[in-house]
């Protein structure tokens, strides 16, 4: 039994880091509660709650108290919570995980944008996805290739309601990613080109994450070009990633706009942003 427990503690621990970099640690951290519990109380259902939910509490206060200000030597800063300036994260797993951090000057790029937004287009909100961890460079966010250095952002693209034609800050999918604006017949189709090379993982979030909200949105041609031109007019931001069907959709012309390769995953989902 003991050797059964330790493997599952090793899965715990490795499950936690790989999801959020920081969690493993507080998960061990949290042993030493554990072991104080142990030593209190003899219903074994009592102990089991009282140790899962003093883990939860000790992740909550290292997530939203301690390690923003842990990260800032690393040179990273935490992307807002609640909306701010017009930015907020799509959805509160990618907070609670520790992946919205990013350089101080992303952050900025990333507002200024939001907030020029709102000015054109009144009521709109932009919604991030995919930051970074908290600490070091080269520790993988997966699934992404790139994002270990605090200057990568994922951002949504905007949308419509299909049946009232009016804009929406939502998005198709649960998380951002998976639901795609597939190529046009008359269009590029890099998805089909890159599955010919022999890449499998370039669509493969579109057989994970169900699609049956696709039909209830369409793409916010205008919104979602204009939040582009925002970004890429910057001077910090240095590279934007998109689909190359939707560069020549939505006519977007820049040298910082370009086609990520077939080893990472499809970008017609959502904008990749990243500073020089």
């Amino acid at each position: 039994m003991k050797s059964i427990k330790k493997l599952v503690d090793i899965f715990i621990f490795i499950l936690l880091t790989v999801l959020t970099q920081v969690g493993g640690l507080i998960y061990l951290l949290s042993f030493v509660i554990h072991s104080f519990i142990e030593k209190r109380l003899k219903n074994k259902i009592y102990r089991t709650i009282l140790k899962f939910s003093s883990f939860i509490l000790l992740y909550i206060i290292f997530t939203f108290l301690l390690i923003p200000l842990l990260a800032k030597p690393y040179g990273r800063v935490p992307l807002p919570l609640t909306e701010t300036n017009h930015l907020k994260p799509f959805t509160y797993l990618t907070y609670f995980l520790n992946r919205h951090y990013v350089r101080p000057e992303l952050k900025e790029a990333a507002m200024n944008a939001a907030n020029q937004m709102q000015i054109k287009f009144p009521g709109t909100t932009v919604n991030y996805l995919d930051g970074n961890f908290p600490f070091f460079n080269n520790f993988p966010l997966l699934p992404h290739l790139s994002h270990n250095d605090g200057k990568k952002l994922d951002l949504a693209f905007c949308y419509k309601d299909k049946q009232t034609g009016k804009s929406t800050d939502d998005c198709p999918s649960m998380i951002g990613y998976g639901i795609c604006e597939e190529a046009f017949p008359s269009e590029k189709n890099t998805a089909d080109f890159c599955a010919e090379k022999g890449y499998w993982n370039y669509s493969l979030l579109t057989y994970i994450i169900p699609q049956g909200n696709k039909k209830y949105f369409q793409l916010d041609n205008e919104r979602t070009k204009e939040m582009i031109a925002l970004l890429v007019h910057q001077v910090k931001i240095g590279k934007l990633f998109i689909e190359p069907h939707l560069i020549h959709r939505l006519d977007l012309h820049s040298e910082k706009i370009r086609f990520h390769g077939c080893q990472a995953v499809r970008h017609d989902d959502h904008v990749h942003v990243q500073l020089k």
